[in-house]
C-alpha cells in the first residue's frame, strides 16, 4: 500500500474497524474512506455495489460483522448467519467488481472445529465438528473464506483471510446480553466493585482455556500483512492454498485465570462463583501463530496492560 492508497474500511465503529483505522493512521495513511451502517447498509446487494463501484477503493478491510458471545449466538443464530453471509457477499463480489488490488476479509478462531489438536494449524479448517454454540457464525466466516479463495482462483485476485484469536481494546461492547466474555467480565467486576457485592457469578465452570489478543495489535498485523511486498506476499496470496492465516498471541490461559486478572486490574476484592449450569463452549482455543510470526509480526501488549487499558476505555465510555 503507498501512503495515499484509497483504503475503505467495512465496519469502522466496532472493534476491529476502529482498530484498524486507528492502525492505518498511526502508519500513514490518510485516504480512508468509512461509511456508517446508515449511510450504507452492507445488508444490501446494490447499494453496496454502487458503492464500491462509484468510489473505487484500491485496498478493502472486512471488518464489517454481526458478533456476539454464547448468548447473542444462541438466542439469534438466523441473524448470525444471514447478515453475515449478505455482508461479505455483497463487500468481495462488489471489490471484484470495482477492481479492488486487495482485500483482508476478518473472521474468527470459532470457524475451526471444536475438537481440534491444540495449538489450530490452518491446516485444521474443516477437518471436524464446529462448536453448537456458534456454528452459524462460524458457517457464515468459512463461506467468506471459501469465497476468498474462488475469486482468487478464477478471477486473480488478492483477497486474504485472517482468523484473529478473541479480541478486546477500546471500543468494545460491554452489554452483557450481546458480549464478549472479556468485556463482559470487565463490566461485571466494575459494578460489583461499584455496589459492594461480596460475590460475582460468571458462566460455565471456569476450565476452559482462551487466548486473547488486543485489538490495536490485531489491527497493526492486519496492517503489517497487506502491506507485504515479494515472495513473503507471493506465499500468502498462493493459488494452491486456502489464503488463510491465524492473528493471535501464541499464549492462552484458563476463564478462571482471565478473571481473576480483570478482578486484579478492576479492583474486585470479591468471589468469583461460577454457575457449571451454564454452557463453556469449546474446551480450549489456542491458534498457531507461527505463520504469522514467520512473516515478521508479534504483538506488543501483555494481557494484564491490554485490560488495564480497556478498563480506561470502559472507565470514559460511562464518562
Amino acid at each position: 500500500m503507498h501512503p495515499d492508497a484509497k483504503i475503505y474500511v467495512a465496519g469502522h465503529r466496532g472493534l476491529v474497524g476502529s482498530a484498524l483505522v486507528r492502525s492505518l493512521r498511526l502508519a500513514g495513511f490518510e485516504n480512508l474512506l468509512v461509511r456508517t451502517h446508515a449511510e450504507l447498509d452492507l445488508t444490501d446487494q446494490a447499494d453496496t455495489r454502487e458503492f464500491l463501484a462509484a468510489e473505487q477503493p484500491e485496498f478493502v478491510f472486512v471488518a464489517a460483522a454481526k458478533v456476539g458471545g454464547i448468548y447473542a449466538n444462541s438466542t439469534y443464530p438466523a441473524e448470525f448467519i444471514r447478515d453475515n453471509l449478505a455482508i461479505q457477499t455483497n463487500i468481495i463480489h462488489g471489490a471484484w467488481l470495482a477492481g479492488v488490488k486487495a482485500m483482508i476479509f476478518l473472521g474468527s478462531s470459532c470457524i475451526y472445529p471444536r475438537d481440534c489438536p491444540q495449538p489450530i494449524l490452518e491446516d485444521y479448517l474443516l477437518t471436524g465438528p464446529l462448536e453448537a454454540t456458534n456454528r452459524p457464525y462460524a458457517l457464515a466466516k468459512i463461506a467468506g473464506i471459501e469465497m476468498c479463495w474462488s475469486y482468487n482462483r478464477q478471477y486473480g485476485t488478492r483477497y486474504l483471510a485472517a482468523m484473529p484469536t478473541n479480541l478486546y481494546g477500546p471500543g468494545d461492547n460491554y452489554d452483557l446480553a450481546n458480549s464478549h466474555v472479556l468485556p463482559a467480565l470487565i463490566r461485571k467486576m466494575h459494578e460489583a466493585k461499584v455496589d459492594g457485592r461480596p460475590e460475582v457469578d460468571l458462566w460455565g465452570s471456569g476450565t476452559p482455556r482462551r487466548e486473547f489478543l488486543y485489538s490495536e495489535d490485531m489491527a497493526d498485523a492486519c496492517v503489517h500483512l497487506m502491506s507485504l511486498g515479494g515472495s513473503a506476499a507471493e506465499d500468502v496470496f498462493a493459488l494452491d492454498k486456502v489464503p488463510l492465516i491465524n492473528i493471535g498471541c501464541g499464549e492462552d490461559q484458563t476463564i478462571r485465570e482471565l478473571a481473576e486478572t480483570v478482578a486484579a486490574v478492576v479492583g474486585y476484592e470479591g468471589r468469583l462463583a461460577f454457575d457449571r449450569s451454564k454452557p463453556d463452549g469449546t474446551p480450549r482455543k489456542l491458534l498457531d501463530v507461527g505463520r504469522l510470526n514467520a512473516l515478521g509480526w508479534r504483538p506488543k501488549t501483555p494481557l494484564a496492560e491490554g485490560i488495564r487499558l480497556t478498563y480506561g476505555d470502559f472507565l470514559g465510555a460511562k464518562g
